[in-house]
Formats: structure tokens, sequence, C-alpha cells
């Protein structure tokens, strides 16, 4: 078993007041031996913002199984439930999209500056194991790669699966799949993206109410009003901190989730919701200068207890661009 470079286990907060109250000395010793809990770099994360890295450590257990920390703080900025009772289903989603790129980066040799390809992602969440408490919630993550994709020695894609565990407990699980491509390739792939600085995304256009789509700030909706019935424009508001953390030539993953989430809320007719699994599959770029056409179709259901289902679909030029089955169950 070999430890990796960041992965930190350290006392708790108190612990480390007590000792650090007896000696003088304490923090620095905890300093030059590592017992300090931070977040992962987070270029390994291709995150521009600190604030935004969910992982504080990693360690390989064999070529493919790895065990990870992470936190997530009792407020955030984005990912929040509209009543902040619960940890926001999608900051899971985000966690777990973050483990895909260390590994790739710390693991598995890909360089700094590949861009990453988002195929599919599902997630489970369990309501019961994601409440907001007195603290940050600090969190185990188990993770397995099922599939990993080489060509010669250097890593093309992966599919990886994801338990989140809370002192112990499964508080969500997901799978997520991906590729890679070099930045030469990349470049031959999309030229008018890359080199074309006339490429921009359209002009911000006007949100939907947010209290329609689970939202308290209009700053934070991802949809506007096309006049029809459960169909939306997507709203791509690059300033946005969290969504748009850096720079990008095409829609992030996250923004589409982000839709999908909104959309089912609109659909249900609920004033939020809470996710209990997604099922969504990434088909194309969706491109920030082009129009994305959002539905949202509500699934019936198989037996009254059965959480609600919501297809969302986004299109770009008449081509599907994204799928996400959205299951949801109220919040009381």
């Amino acid at each position: 078993m070999t430890a990796s470079t960041f992965r930190f286990e350290g006392p708790s907060i108190e612990q480390a007041a007590a000792r650090a109250a007896q000696s003088p000395f304490y923090w620095s010793t905890a300093l030059l031996n590592g017992h300090l809990t931070t977040t992962v770099p987070r270029e390994l994360v291709h995150r521009a913002a600190v604030a935004e890295v969910m992982l504080t450590g990693w360690q390989r257990l064999s070529d493919t199984h790895f065990a990870m920390t992470a936190q997530w703080p009792r407020g955030h900025s984005f990912f929040t439930t509209a009543d902040r009772t619960h940890h926001d289903p999608l900051i899971a989603a985000e966690t777990i999209r973050q483990i895909g790129a260390l590994l790739a980066h710390a693991e598995f040799g890909v360089p700094i500056g590949h861009q990453f390809l988002l195929e599919e992602l599902a997630l489970t969440v369990h309501p019961e194991e994601i409440r907001v408490g007195g603290a940050p919630a600090a969190l185990d993550l188990d993770v397995t790669c099922t599939e990993v994709r080489k060509r010669g020695t250097r890593l093309t894609g992966m599919t990886y699966e994801t338990k989140v565990l809370r002192e112990g407990r499964l508080a969500a699980s997901g799978r997520i799949s991906f590729s890679t491509i070099a930045p030469a390739v990349y470049r031959r792939l999309r030229p008018q993206r890359v080199f074309d600085p006339g490429h921009r995304a359209l002009a911000l256009t006007a949100p939907v109410a947010p209290s329609t789509v689970g939202r308290l700030s209009p700053t934070d909706v991802v949809l506007s009003p096309t006049g029809e019935p459960d169909r939306w424009h997507l709203r791509m508001d690059t300033r946005h901190p969290v969504l748009f953390d850096h720079q990008v030539d095409h829609v992030p993953g996250m923004v589409l989730l982000e839709a999908a989430r909104q959309a089912a809320t609109a659909v249900l007719g609920r004033p939020s919701i809470l996710p209990l699994g997604l099922d969504c599959e990434f088909l194309k770029y969706a491109e920030l200068d082009l129009p994305c056409l959002i539905d949202a179709l509500r699934l019936p259901r198989v037996a009254p207890e059965d959480p609600e289902t919501v297809l969302v679909t986004g299109c770009q030029d008449g081509r599907t661009v994204f799928t996400s089955t959205v299951r949801a169950a109220p919040l009381d």
C-alpha cells in the first residue's frame, strides 16, 4: 500500500487545539509532518478557486482501487438546497467529478492541460445522510476504476464508481465515464472554438422566476422562458463564479446538470425538490454561442410510492447534446 503525497490524517480541531495549548511548537511540528488537513491542489481537479475544491486527500489501495477524503461546507454560495436543511445532491456530483480529474493526473499520468470529455454520470443520494449538521460534512470516498482505457501507455478514458460515506454510512454513490484528449488533438477537433475569438457566448437572457426552479437568486438561474410549456432556453452566464469557475470553450457538464435539476423542479410545480438520483448522458459539446433548448417531460409513476421522474433533454441545432433522468422527492 503506497500513500500519495497529499493524503492527510490528523487530529480533530478540538484535539489539535488541546495539543497546541500544551506545546508552543505543535503547529510547526504538525506542518513538518503533514498532519494538517488541506484540500488537494486545485489544478488537479480543474478548479480555479480553492474554495471550490472538495477533495482533501487520497491513497492508492491497488491499481484500480483508491481511498479518498472530502469535505462539504455547511453553507455554499451555490450548492445548497432552498431551505438549507440538506447538502445539495449536486455537490456530491461535483465531488465525484473531481475524483476523475485527480486520478487521471496524479495516478494515471495525464498531463495538466489535457481536455476531459464527460460521457456519462449516474448519481444516487440518501437524503437522511446528507442533512446539514453542526459542522462541515467529513466524507470518506471509496473509488473503484471499473474500466481503464489506454492507447499504449497513455490513458484515453476511464469509468469509475464511488461510494460516499459519512461517518461510515452511505450518503451517495455515483458512476462517471470520461475521455481525455491531448491539446493538439483537441485543437484539430475544435479549431474554430479554440482559435476564433469571435465564438463567444450568446448575450445573457432573462431568467425565469427563481421561485419556480428552486432558486433564491436570479443569478443562479440557468433557464430562460421560451413562451412554451416545459421548454426553456439554457441561460449561460459565463460570469457565474461557480458554474463557470474558469474560462471554457463549451458549456460545462455541471451547468447542464443544474439545468436538468431546475427544469425538473419547474415541471413538477414545486418550490423545490431534492434530487434522489440522476442518470445523465452527454452526447455532444454544448456550445456557448448557439441557443440550447431544454425540454422536460414528467414520466408516469409505476407505483404511488415511487419518486417523481422527469426526463430532461438539451438540443442545439436540432441535435441532442445531453439527456438526464431526474428522480426527485419533495423537500418537507
